[in-house]
């Protein structure tokens, strides 16, 4: 969804684990084909990829943990809800001056404009 939303023209970094989903081949072609970066945390180091273990050890606080899924299908849903309607758009962030992600990336294209 980002790729198809921004349309990077530069190499964008993907933060991650190593688990195996993002170490396996199919990820790491789709990476490729799209001009992405992997960039991993070493081996059960979860300070080298801060910003991305802080962000799914909150998904599964606040969103996952709580709920029972029926299906696959019902899960990718709940998380893709969770992530577009309410943490990118709405859910403050202290380290982004407490304003949203997306209120966050407005503001700095803003200044970047203006310079």
């Amino acid at each position: 969804m980002a790729i198809w939303r921004r349309q990077p023209k530069e190499p964008v970094v993907v933060h991650s684990d190593q688990g195996c989903q993002f170490t396996g081949q199919d990820w790491q072609k789709f990476l490729r084909a799209h001009n992405l970066v992997s960039s991993m945390s070493r081996r059960g180091n979860c300070h080298d990829n801060a910003v991305a273990e802080s962000f799914f050890q909150l998904l599964k606080r606040e969103r996952i943990r709580r709920q029972t899924y029926s299906t696959r299908q019902d899960a990718r849903a709940d998380v893709f809800n969770c992530i577009e309607m309410f943490y990118n758009p709405k859910r403050r962030h202290n380290t982004c001056g407490a304003v949203s992600p997306i209120e966050f990336e407005k503001r700095h294209y803003q200044r970047l404009a203006s310079v």
